[in-house]
C-alpha cells in the first residue's frame, strides 16, 4: 500500500521546483495522490478493510488542505497542479 523509493524519487523529480525539492506542495500532493490510488486499488479487493479506509480519508483531507494553501497563495500553480495530477477540482 505505501510507495516504493524509486517511485518516490522519480514524483520528486517530475513534480519538484528544483533539484532535491522534497516539502514543496507540489511535491507532497503527488506523493499523498499516489498513495490515495493505491489504497483505492487495495479496496477494490478488501471492501471490510475499515481501519485502512479511516487512513485513506486521512490522506484525502491532508491533500485537500495543502491544494487549499496553495490555491490561497498561487492560483496559476495550483491549477497547473490539478491539470497534471487530473483531480477533478
Amino acid at each position: 500500500m505505501s510507495i516504493t523509493t524509486e517511485k518516490k524519487q522519480d514524483l520528486i523529480k517530475k513534480y519538484g521546483l528544483q533539484e532535491g525539492d522534497t516539502g514543496s506542495v507540489e511535491v507532497q500532493c503527488a506523493i499523498l495522490t499516489e498513495r490515495i490510488l493505491n489504497l483505492t486499488e487495495h479496496f477494490n479487493n478488501n471492501k471490510k478493510d475499515y481501519s485502512s479506509r479511516r487512513g485513506l480519508l486521512i490522506l484525502v483531507s491532508r491533500r485537500r488542505r495543502l491544494l487549499d494553501y496553495l490555491k490561497s497563495k498561487s492560483e496559476v500553480r495550483y491549477k497547473a497542479l490539478i491539470k497534471k495530477l487530473n483531480l477533478k477540482k
